[in-house]
């Protein structure tokens, strides 16, 4: 198959790529060809831009990862824009262009990510949650996944990925908590009771994959865990994983000092659950944080 991926550079897209290029005719929209070759292999074909195409007939599948990392920054107004125009110009461009194709491609494979929930308490929350907490990261979500599920039609199917916490080695929101815990001053942050719902990186691709091969799933699926953990347990895994003490506190202020809004990613969570991915047959190889955590940071035996 000819698969079309936007992200493919990033965290989650270099591996769904290498997974990918195996078996199928991989193209990478990017303006970054030198960059692209050297984290992809020359195995690959790289497209610059959509503007030159008229329809998508020759592309079987798109996997949409595109977007401008949510937690990069301040979310000043101009910050905002941009992530919004990140994902959203770009998803219309695309099934756009579905639309125009008389043969379109068989699936939209869309991210999204659990922001669309927005904060909630300890309730569990599956996809047919209708009670999403009215703020920026909800619609920022909304609106990306509404752009997506245009795109459906009796030759399309159109799977919404809604992304939790990736933990992985190289990328991700692990990499960035490490030192303060190597150091030994890691703790929970705030008051500690906020959910966290994560997955470890090789379950996002895999559950990609997953979707990509059956045919009958379509819609909202949430790729998390099936264990999420409050932001207090987490922190005490991790510390324990490095066999490092966990007796230090952030304190909320001092976060929303040095992050403004977006320090909201932190202090809040929701406590998501993923099932449909399991009613479908999925199965997590880490569904509880210690074996994701120790796979993660425990060097090979």
């Amino acid at each position: 198959m000819k698969i079309l991926i936007t992200g493919g550079t990033g965290f989650i897209g270099r591996r769904l790529v290498a997974h990918l290029k195996v078996a199928h005719e991989v193209v990478v929209l990017t303006r970054q060809g030198n960059r692209a070759y050297e984290l992809l292999g020359h195995d690959i074909k790289l497209l610059d831009s959509l503007d030159g195409l008229d329809d998508l007939n020759d592309v079987d599948i798109i996997i949409n990862l595109a977007g401008e990392p949510i937690a990069a920054g301040r979310w000043s107004e101009q910050r905002k824009q941009l992530l919004c125009n990140s994902r959203w110009l770009l998803t219309e461009q695309l099934v756009d262009l579905i639309k125009l194709s008389s043969m379109p491609p068989k699936l939209l494979l869309n991210a999204s990510a659990i922001g669309w929930y927005g904060r909630q308490g300890a309730e569990p929350l599956d996809e047919r949650c209708n009670h999403p907490h009215d703020e920026f990261t909800h619609h920022l979500c909304q609106r990306w996944e509404q752009l997506a599920l245009q795109a459906k039609g009796p030759q399309t199917r159109v799977c919404i990925v809604r992304i939790g916490l990736v933990l992985g080695q190289d990328g991700g929101a692990l990499p960035k908590l490490l030192p303060p815990y190597r150091l030994g001053l890691g703790g929970p942050m705030g008051s500690g009771q906020q959910v966290m719902s994560w997955i470890h990186v090789q379950d996002l691709v895999r559950a990609m994959l997953f979707l990509l091969e059956h045919e009958e799933c379509d819609g909202i699926f949430n790729a998390t865990a099936p264990q999420p953990v409050d932001n207090q347990t987490f922190s005490q895994h991790l510390a324990r994983s490095l066999h490092r003490p966990h007796v230090l506190r952030v304190p909320a202020g001092a976060l929303r000092l040095l992050m403004g809004e977006s320090a909201d990613l932190l202090l809040t969570g929701q406590h998501v659950v993923p099932a449909r991915l399991q009613q479908a047959g999925f199965h997590f190889t880490y569904p509880e944080l210690p074996q994701a955590l120790d796979d993660l940071l425990q060097p090979p035996r």
